[in-house]
């Protein structure tokens, strides 16, 4: 019996070894600007989010790159194609905000790893038949106003002008946080890339989750970003003296709130989806009373609206007969919707396609978080390409990425930019 042949092991040139360490670097000194002294915190137009944007934009300019801020406050650079006749733009990025308390990688990765793409192709004079433009979000996480992907939602041309009368903590509007910026908050729509002639946008990322190391895998290609919906809900019972009203005839609208999150993760089973509980209270709250009112969050997300919104019915119902066998009630409030994103398939069979060309299996994953490619994907194509993070953690100091893993999503994003200049040359000679 033949056995069969060896899989080919990717190995990094002299030149992606390099880059995948200075990307690491500058992940590590990005970090260090942040606006807390004993962890990492950069957000949206604050001091932090210049001196972030104007590092890479010294970077992009040390690399012979143009390099601009938009209206919106997002980081710019190109690579600009030769000659003077009009060329298509493809569009490569992350974010480079973080949330409290955040890790090294989450966003500020992908923005590092097509810099240095860029740099390489400009360095060797290899010239791509399209301009390539990078876009460092400066808000993906919403940490500062409550709003997610303000940035890329101003490139894609779907900002909402009630967006500038949001406040943070502090009590300073978005419209006021813009202008102590330096930006324009009249001058918003200018930021918006709606209308011109683009190639798609790519986005790589840390995959955030453990497939690729359950996988033993480096890099994954991701086919949609799932949707999610977020519910506040209230369940409404009878408070009382914890000493003196028998068991049988209370309405705890705890112990009714405790099963609701049990039927949470059975609903999520039994639909294939993923669905979380991150906060519960319970009314009044103190420890010789029943609890009367007890209020929970519901976050569920799937790669198909369909499915999420069968699941969502499902637990609404289930939810409603469980809390009225108890004589008590149950209020829902619908928090936040975003609908799934695919990814374009042409791009997903590019990308996968470089990965094989490097030896490696380029594996499968529903992206549960939200990204940037979900405003994007209202403009044009988009595609992403998902690096192996250490245990799957996230948005947590313990964030951990490795530098061989860096090289080859490197390697892969160098591979596709060559694939997507041979087709816009093949399309459009």
């Amino acid at each position: 019996m033949d056995t069969p042949p060896a899989q080919q092991v990717f190995e990094a040139t002299p030149e992606q070894r390099a880059a995948a360490a200075r990307v690491m670097a500058r992940c590590d000194e990005l970090a260090s600007i942040s606006s807390l002294d004993d962890g990492i915190y950069r957000s949206f137009l604050t001091p932090e989010h210049a001196r972030c944007n104007a590092r890479v934009a010294g970077w992009l300019e040390e690399a012979g790159l143009a390099a601009w801020q938009d209206a919106a406050g997002n980081l710019c650079g190109r690579l600009a194609a030769p000659g003077d006749g009009p060329r298509r733009t493809l569009m490569l990025g992350s974010h480079l905000d973080t949330v409290r308390n955040a890790g090294s990688y989450d966003g500020i990765l992908g923005v590092l790893v097509a810099l240095e793409a860029m740099a390489g192709f400009h360095a060797a004079g290899e010239a791509l038949p399209f301009h390539v433009d990078l876009l460092g979000f400066g808000d993906e996480e919403g940490a500062r106003f409550g709003t997610t992907l303000l940035g890329s939602r101003a490139v894609a041309g779907s900002w909402d002008p009630a967006w500038f009368d949001l406040r943070d903590g502090d009590g300073t509007t978005l419209g006021e946080a813009l202008g102590a910026f330096g930006c324009d908050p009249a001058a918003i729509g200018s930021a918006s890339r709606a209308g011109e002639e683009l190639v798609g946008y790519l986005e790589v990322h840390i995959e955030q989750g453990p497939v690729l190391e359950d996988n033993d895998q480096p890099l994954g290609v991701v086919p949609s970003i799932a949707g999610a919906r977020r519910f506040r809900v209230r369940v409404s019972g009878r408070a009382g003296h914890a000493g003196t009203v028998p068991m049988n005839m209370r309405q705890d609208a705890l112990v009714a709130a405790a099963s609701a999150v049990h039927l949470v993760e059975r609903i999520a089973d039994r639909f294939e989806i993923v669905a979380t509980v991150g906060q519960l209270q319970c009314y009044p709250g103190a420890p010789n009373v029943i609890p009367g009112d007890c209020e929970f969050t519901v976050d569920i997300r799937a790669g198909r609206d369909h499915t999420r919104d069968l699941a969502v019915e499902a637990l609404t119902d289930e939810l409603a007969r469980l809390i009225g066998s108890r004589g008590m009630r149950v209020a829902w409030e619908e928090t936040h919707r975003a609908p799934a994103v695919e990814c374009a398939s042409w791009l997903q069979r590019v990308l996968e396609n470089a990965v094989l060309d490097l030896g490696l299996n380029p594996v499968s994953i529903v992206s549960g978080a939200g990204h940037d490619a979900m405003s994007l994907a209202e403009l044009t194509d988009v595609g992403m390409l998902f690096v192996r993070c250490a245990g799957g953690i996230s948005h947590h100091p313990a964030e951990s990425v490795a530098e061989e893993d860096v090289a080859a999503a490197l390697a892969a994003l160098e591979l596709t930019l060559r694939a997507l200049a041979a087709r816009e040359r093949e399309e459009n000679p």
